[in-house]
């Protein structure tokens, strides 16, 4: 082809793309899948039914990488092409009248669908991320958001594994060992937000007060860890439909973990899907749970699923309002002081990312994540001080309402918080959501308004080195004792241990150099309910006390911590590194540490393992064939990992 010829067609699909929204209007999809999972291939059937609002001679589905056969528009064969990344209808097609494009497909993904384990030691699982516009790399859709479509799954799969998808679950039909599973949804939704995950499952379900299901879904070893894992769940639900006062707008709520998840969790339609590392047992639950991701999620159910940002202009409406009413959620369950303090963690990083030169607009596409979580929800905050509780909720309510299953811009709910309140909000838009730099002065006023707050801001022993003692021995929060701990480890004393788990915390985090007066009170760190702390204790008890350490190590061996078992690779690391130790057990310790690098085990614990190795000098053969298999790793911090550390361990060339 001519280069010029080149550049019409090039420019003539652009206009095509930009305006197949005007002309075509898909309604439904009706999907019908199987999996091959030893060539990790995806083969459906699949029926678009759509309506056509301008006349046009083609019309097209995004679809990466996709073999299609068996193409008919209402039954009868069609003219049709595929370019590779698009699938074509190449007829003429008019308004007023409904049609129905069928076909057949096949794909093996390069993203959004991962086949997981079947070629290796990891939990066999098939699962689904294609938040942005990722689900054509599986399923012939639409990237863009503007497209809402009612999709109704079926899905064929060995009966020995649970399939879980988009919607209510209306039918399961079993033939030869294998299971089809049917879910239908009742109303739209974006394709990005189509979910499905395989896998094996246990649930336990529970029935929020207004009668929906909530399906929390869990691997069958993990029945222990059920309730500290979801807790709050119920909870949270409840608070979320009341306090946004507007029903939860999907048929059901199911929550699904799973291995080595992209993010921490992703919104799919009335299907979330999160990391199994939030999988966690009660002692874990102090420092790190799910409770933040579940209610961020779970607010995601309206702001983006049933409302949906028009473009990326207006990102911060759907991670913002999510943050922001998973803010409320945990200040249902733990307080009003815990909100501020979340609050006053944003409003420090924002200002780092100032001080960086990294702030954007909120309506900046290109902005950071900090800026569309953080400072977005921040504006919510802030907006809600200005014109009250009533106006706010009532403008919260009319424009959810008034937008229900369809697409939003920033300007649909400020002037719906307009209309509430009586007020111009003109100045407060560009203060909050246009201006490039976090409006730091009126954030700290707002934050100012907190007593804890003004607590945690007046004790600063950089600033007043002589009240150091008494800010420790006063009546001040923990979490302000634990900043002072923080600026002078040395002025810890005896009664300070006697403290909650926060101030022991950070005892236990900052004082690395350990007084021998200290010495007692600081072992029993080891008995906490924390296994942060418990890690940090055990480092510095054995840096600055050799001569205990087999005592210390006795007393945690059977500790493993946290599900990316930071206890135990550490323990394992610096009994290796205690040549009095056990030196008979060194080459069960050290081929333990070595087998956490293996496939098997998530890639929090693979790169914890991986790390210990490096420093101990220890990745031998077996360490770099895990780390050569962990380049092609579908999980970007894990691959990027490895290929740094496979390049920092090859011989240095003479």
């Amino acid at each position: 082809m001519k280069p010029y010829l080149n550049l019409f067609f090039g420019l003539f699909s652009l206009f095509i793309y930009s305006q197949q929204s005007d002309n075509v209007d898909f309604k439904s999809a009706m999907v019908d899948l199987s999996f091959n999972t030893s060539e990790k291939l995806v083969m459906g059937n699949l029926t678009y039914e759509f309506e056509i609002l301008k006349p046009v001679d083609s019309i097209y589905l995004d679809a990466v990488g996709m073999i299609f056969k068996n193409v008919k528009l209402n039954k009868s064969t069609a003219k049709w092409d595929n370019d590779g990344d698009k699938f074509w209808l190449l007829e003429r097609l008019v308004p007023n009248k409904k049609y129905q494009l069928s076909f057949t497909y096949q794909v093996s993904p390069k993203k959004a669908l991962y086949f997981v384990g079947w070629d290796n030691e990891a939990p066999n699982q098939i699962w689904t991320q294609g938040q942005g516009k990722y689900t054509s790399h599986w399923l012939p859709s639409l990237d863009d958001t503007n497209d809402k479509i009612e999709f109704d799954l079926q899905v064929t799969f060995d009966k020995a594994y649970e399939v879980v998808a988009n919607g209510k679950l209306v039918n399961k039909n079993e033939k030869n060992g294998k299971i089809t599973w049917t879910y239908d949804m009742e109303r739209p939704m974006s394709s990005y937000l189509v979910a499905l995950a395989i896998g094996d499952y246990d649930k336990k379900e529970e029935i929020s007060k207004s009668g929906k299901p909530i399906e929390m879904y869990y691997y069958p070893k993990d029945s222990m860890r059920v309730e500290p894992t979801y807790r709050f769940s119920k909870t949270m639900f409840d608070f979320l439909e009341s306090e946004i006062g507007v029903a939860y707008p999907w048929q059901n709520y199911k929550q699904v973990p799973v291995h080595d998840f992209l993010y921490a969790g992703m919104e799919n339609t009335s299907t979330t899907i999160f990391a199994d590392s939030f999988v966690i047992d009660s002692i874990s639950f102090v420092d790190k749970n799910y409770v933040n991701v579940n209610a961020h999620e779970l607010a995601h159910q309206w702001f983006g699923d049933y409302v949906t940002a028009k473009n990326g202009d207006h990102h911060w409406l759907q991670e913002g309002f999510a943050t922001y009413y998973a803010l409320l959620a945990e200040r249902e369950v733990f307080g009003e002081n815990y909100y501020f303090q979340r609050l006053y963690e944003y409003y420090q990083e924002l200002m780092q990312q100032e001080r960086a030169g990294q702030g954007t607009s909120l309506l900046n596409p290109k902005s950071s994540s900090l800026t569309f979580y953080k400072h977005g929800a921040w504006v919510l905050h802030a907006l809600k001080d200005k014109v009250g509780d009533e106006a706010f909720e009532k403008a919260v309510r009319n424009y959810l309402n008034k937008h229900a299953y369809s697409l939003v811009e920033t300007n649909d709910f400020i002037s719906e918080v307009e209309q509430a309140s009586g007020l111009n909000l003109h100045g407060f838009q560009l203060l909050w959501i246009e201006n490039v730099k976090f409006p730091q002065e009126q954030a700290y006023e707002l934050l100012m308004k907190s007593a804890y707050i003004q607590e945690y801001e007046m004790a600063d022993c950089e600033m007043n080195s002589g009240k150091c003692a008494y800010y420790l021995n006063s009546g001040v929060s923990d979490w302000t004792k634990s900043k002072v701990i923080a600026q002078v480890p040395d002025k810890v004393t005896v009664d300070l241990f006697n403290s909650g788990w926060e101030v022991r915390q950070a005892i236990a985090e900052s004082v690395s150099k350990i007084p021998q007066n200290l010495k007692e009170s600081y072992e029993s760190l080891l008995n906490d309910p924390s296994y942060k702390t418990i890690e940090a204790a055990l480092y510095h008890l054995w840096i600055n006390f050799p001569e205990d350490r087999a005592t210390y190590f006795k007393q945690t061996k059977d500790l493993v911590g946290f599900p990316d078992k930071n206890i135990r690779l550490l323990w394992l690391a610096l009994a290796l590194s205690s040549p009095n130790f056990e030196p008979e057990n060194n080459e069960t310790y050290y081929y333990e540490l070595l087998d956490y690098t293996s496939p098997r085990f998530g890639f929090e614990v693979r790169l914890g393992a991986f790390q210990y190795l490096d420093a101990l000098k220890g990745c031998n053969d077996i360490c770099q064939d895990n780390l050569k298999q962990a380049t092609k790793h579908h999980n970007w911090r894990m691959s990027k990992f490895a290929k740094e550390m496979l390049e920092r361990l090859k011989p240095v060339q003479n």
